[in-house]
C-alpha cells in the first residue's frame, strides 16, 4: 500500500471511529481494529503528517486524534461507496409517502421520515410554484359578487384566491347587464353561470400544462382574444394570480427531527437551533449547494459559512425531474455524522419524492 494512500485509510478509519464512539482515536486501536498491514509507529507517523496537513486534531495532550472540517471533507470527497439502504428500508419509504393524502402530507411524511432514518434534522423544501405547471384551473361562485379561483400545480399544489366583481359587471351573457333590464332573475343567473364556463373553459385552453412562470403573459394574450365582454372578468382573473405569484416565494420548509440534535453532542445547542429558527438561511445554503454537485452535496462545518452551523454539516439533494427541480431536501447534523448513511437515506427519499410528485 502507497505511503499517500494508507495515510487517507488512516483518516478514514479515525473518521469512522470518531463517529462510532465519539472519542479521539489513538494509534494502537487503529493497527488492531482496521488491519493496514503496518505497525502503530507507522501510523503514528501517518497521524502526524495528518495533523499537520490540518486534517486531523488532538484534543489535548496524550490525546487520541479527532477529524478536522477538512479531514471530513477529504473523507467524504474519497468516498467510493455509498452505504446502500436495505429493502425493508426501500419498503419503508414507498409504503409511507404512497401513503400521503396531499402535497403537505407528502413533505411532511417525508421530513419525518427522513429524520427517523438519520436520527438528524430533516429539512424538506416545498415545491417551488414558480417551476410547477397548471393542471387545471376552477372557478366557483361564492356570491353574486365573488368567485373563487382555484389553481391547481402538477406537484399537487393548490392556490386559491377571491376575485371580486363588481354588480355592474355580472350581466346576462357580457356579464354586464344589470337587473334594471328587466331580465328575469333565472334568466340573468343562467347567463350568468353560461360566461362563467365559457370564461373557465377558454382559461384552462391557455394555461394548462403551461409553467406557473408563464401564467400572465399567456393571460394577456388571452384577454386580447376573447370577446370584449369577457374581458374585465379575465383581468381580474389575472390580477388574483398575480397577486399569488406577488405573494409566492420559495421561503417555505418543514424542518422535522431537531430534538434530534441534543442526542449527538453538539455542544452548543442555541446557535444551531437559532439558525434553524431563522428559515432564510437554511434555504441560501440549500440553494447554493445546487452549485457544489448535480447529485447529493455536502456542506461540512464552516463550509456553511454561518457561525451558527459551524458544528453541523449538512447533505443536500434536489427532487423533481428535468431541469429545474422542484425543490430540495437535506439533513441536518454534526460534523461527526454518519455521511455514507445520510447521504444514501437523503438520496432516496428524493428519488421517491420525485416519483411521487411527477404521478
Amino acid at each position: 500500500m502507497l505511503a499517500e494512500q494508507r495515510r487517507l485509510e488512516v483518516l478514514r478509519a479515525i473518521v469512522e471511529e470518531f463517529v462510532q464512539t465519539r472519542e479521539p482515536i489513538g494509534s494502537k486501536a487503529i493497527a488492531q481494529r482496521h488491519g493496514l498491514g503496518v505497525s502503530s509507529a507507522t501510523i503514528r507517523n501517518d497521524m502526524a503528517l495528518l495533523e499537520e496537513a490540518g486534517l486531523i486534531a488532538q484534543p489535548h495532550t496524550s490525546a487520541g486524534r479527532v477529524p478536522t472540517d477538512l479531514g471530513y471533507r477529504a473523507f467524504v470527497d474519497q468516498l467510493s461507496e455509498v452505504k446502500p439502504l436495505s429493502g425493508a428500508e426501500r419498503n419503508a419509504i414507498k409504503l409511507f409517502l404512497d401513503s400521503a393524502v396531499d402535497l403537505d402530507d407528502v413533505v411532511h411524511r417525508a421530513g419525518r421520515l427522513l429524520a427517523q432514518i438519520t436520527g438528524q434534522v430533516a429539512i424538506v423544501q416545498y415545491p417551488s410554484l414558480r417551476k410547477s405547471t397548471v393542471r387545471h384551473l376552477e372557478l366557483v361562485p361564492l356570491h353574486s359578487t365573488r368567485l373563487l379561483l382555484v389553481v391547481i400545480t402538477d406537484t399537487g399544489r393548490v392556490e386559491q384566491r377571491n376575485v371580486e366583481i363588481k354588480p355592474s359587471e355580472l350581466a346576462a351573457g357580457a356579464l354586464r347587464v344589470s337587473e334594471s333590464d328587466g331580465l328575469p332573475q333565472d334568466h340573468v343567473a343562467r347567463e350568468h353561470e353560461e360566461a362563467l364556463s365559457r370564461i373557465k373553459l377558454s382559461l384552462n385552453e391557455a394555461v394548462t400544462g403551461r409553467p406557473y412562470s408563464e401564467l400572465l403573459a399567456q393571460l394577456e394574450t388571452l384577454i386580447f382574444s376573447v370577446q370584449e365582454a369577457d374581458r374585465m372578468l379575465l383581468r381580474r382573473i389575472a390580477d388574483a394570480i398575480a397577486a399569488i405569484l406577488a405573494e409566492e416565494n420559495d421561503d417555505r420548509i418543514v424542518l422535522a427531527g431537531t430534538a434530534n440534535l441534543a442526542r449527538h453532542g453538539v455542544s452548543n445547542l442555541r446557535p444551531v437551533l437559532e439558525a434553524l429558527e431563522e428559515q432564510v438561511i437554511l434555504l441560501k445554503l440549500l440553494s447554493e449547494m445546487a452549485d457544489d454537485s448535480a447529485g447529493v452535496s455536502v456542506r461540512i462545518g464552516h463550509e456553511t459559512q454561518n457561525s451558527g452551523l459551524y458544528e453541523t454539516s449538512v447533505v443536500r439533494a434536489a427532487y423533481g425531474s428535468g431541469d429545474q427541480p422542484l425543490g430540495a431536501i437535506g439533513s441536518l447534523g454534526p460534523t461527526g455524522m454518519d455521511y455514507s448513511g445520510t447521504i444514501a437515506s437523503v438520496r432516496a427519499v428524493a428519488r421517491y419524492l420525485t416519483r411521487i410528485l411527477s404521478n
